[in-house]
């Protein structure tokens, strides 16, 4: 059975009547955002939401996540750095790299080579088989770069990214 639920634009919104949930997810549609209007903060994440959720999609078949990729991209750019200078400089937690360069490693895209300097440091590098798949990732990435602009437009998209070099 279906009911309509008035949205905050007056359109009507079907409402299943089931104990399932579906009730609850569809009445979230008629909840008013204009408390939000405004909030730059709250903008962006949403934005950042649809990149994330983009960004999955189109690198699905290849199974990277933007942070995979992030780092493979500057291990790729930075061949030896160590897990500290990747971890501060994209400001990711030590933790949270070290697990995700475990599992780069393990699909052979990244090697450690330890620190002839410091043994208690490794080098990071991309494999043969990493610099390949960073190359396939790199077109796909464009590819929903692609996507942003047709969501934003060009010219949107270029003074975005001005604005958040700052952040860089």
């Amino acid at each position: 059975m279906t009911a309509s639920v008035a949205r905050a634009d007056n359109r009507p919104s079907p409402r299943k009547r089931a104990g399932n949930g579906a009730a609850a997810r569809d009445a979230a549609d008629g909840v008013g955002l204009d408390a939000l209007a405004g909030h730059a903060g709250y903008a962006v994440r949403r934005f950042q939401i649809w990149i994330f959720q983009d960004f999955i999609k189109t690198l699905g078949e290849v199974d990277i996540r933007p942070t995979q990729y992030s780092v493979l991209t500057v291990i790729g750019a930075n061949p030896g750095l160590s897990q500290m200078a990747v971890a501060k400089r994209l400001g990711i937690e030590r933790a949270r790299l070290v697990h995700l360069l475990d599992s780069l490693e393990q699909r052979k895209l990244v090697k450690r080579i330890k620190s002839k300097t410091d043994r208690r440091s490794h080098a990071l590098h991309l494999t043969a088989q990493g610099e390949t798949a960073l190359a396939k990732f790199k077109r796909l990435a464009a590819e929903h770069e692609r996507h942003v602009e047709a969501k934003i437009g060009r010219e949107n998209r270029q003074h975005l990214l001005r604005i958040l070099a700052d952040f860089t």
